[in-house]
């Protein structure tokens, strides 16, 4: 069984060899060879540029030996030929300077052609593809309408998303006019990423455990449903992935994907009940855990892997984003246990 086996077949629930990892921002500021490139170009300018953004979503293969690639962009390019004038503000992360919060400008945003507006993502896509010749697929990725309808009304992150929530409440029928919109975009940029050759998807929701099950419910469910619904003629597996989402794993595995997304606070066995057997799952390592001292670090990978029990349908992943100070060599150090943990865990069940 090849490496790229092990990855989709656990997306499928599927036997694997072994537990298959791979890192949500396994491309970043914690490895130096992507320091290097970001000292001479701005994050945009990496997206913008294809053979940047390919080889950035190269350096993690290269160097970690995980299962899979994750293209290298950002959730909210989308939102930039929707009319959307973005920035990433040295240590504020993203700022949309002209944030939409009426009814007039959800009215104003306009629509994607995918193949012109964001086709120097999709040539990354095709780029890597060539590139990894078979060994680890390629997933791509978008942000879910919930997160990237935060970003866009809050103007940027947020703490307690007063503005998005009080536009939600208040006038519902402009959030789900809102909504309807991006789940349009994001299933249209996902599906045009599987075309150009993105073997798995991921839709992030990063923000959607800000939201009770009611809410989750009534505001969001519909909108991820629509998504992850069209996404189904890609043929090929898609993970639907949230943090702080204890409450919502049901109403999740409700909306869709073949795989759910586990964050560090939910016991794996647990979070697996919720979502139900005949779904797969990923996750969920603490990221901070990568920074503990290495018998720590492999106590936790442990108990991870000790809580899938061995069970196809398994992807090993942190509970959330590669943090940037982490040390390179607990990163790769995760990957050589996974793989050499699930073996025996494996041979013991």
């Amino acid at each position: 069984m090849g490496l790229n086996d092990r990855f989709l077949n656990a997306c499928c629930g599927q036997p694997v060899d072994r537990t298959p990892v791979w890192f949500m921002r396994q491309a970043g500021r914690y490895m130096p060879e992507y320091r290097a490139i970001r000292a001479q170009h701005s994050l945009l300018e990496i997206c913008a540029q294809p053979d940047l953004a390919a080889e950035v979503t190269l350096q993690p293969v290269r160097t970690l030996g995980v299962d899979a690639a994750i293209l290298f962009a950002d959730i909210l390019l989308p939102l930039i030929p929707m009319g959307l004038d973005l920035e990433f503000a040295a240590g504020e992360g993203p700022v949309i300077h002209n944030p939409v919060r009426t009814a007039a400008e959800v009215a104003a945003l306009r629509p994607v052609q995918m193949e012109q507006s964001l086709a120097n993502v999709l040539e990354t896509v095709r780029l890597v593809r060539r590139e990894l010749d078979g060994q680890v697929p390629l997933i791509g990725f978008a942000g879910a309408p919930f997160t990237l309808a935060c970003y866009l009304i809050e103007g940027g992150s947020s703490r307690n998303f007063l503005r998005a929530k009080r536009l939600m409440y208040a006038d519902p029928a402009t959030w789900h006019t809102l909504l309807d919109k991006l789940a349009l975009v994001v299933a249209d940029y996902l599906a045009a990423q599987a075309r150009a050759g993105a073997q798995a998807l991921q839709l992030f929701d990063s923000w959607v455990g800000t939201l009770s099950p009611e809410d989750y419910e009534e505001y969001v469910l519909p909108h991820s449903r629509a998504v992850l619904g069209r996404l189904a003629a890609t043929g090929v597996p898609v993970i639907h992935f949230g943090t702080d989402t204890a409450t919502l794993l049901p109403l999740m595995a409700q909306a869709g994907g073949d795989v759910i997304g586990l964050d560090w606070r939910t016991p794996l066995d647990w979070g697996w009940e919720q979502v139900g057997a005949d779904r797969a799952v990923q996750g969920n390592l603490d990221p901070v855990a990568l920074f503990a001292p290495r018998p720590e670090l492999e106590r936790r990978v442990q108990r991870v892997l000790d809580q899938a029990g061995g069970r196809p349908g398994h992807i090993f992943n942190l509970g959330h984003g590669i943090l940037p100070e982490t040390p390179v060599e607990n990163v790769k150090a995760v990957v050589e246990l996974v793989h050499e943990y699930s073996v025996g865990v494996r041979e013991a069940t």
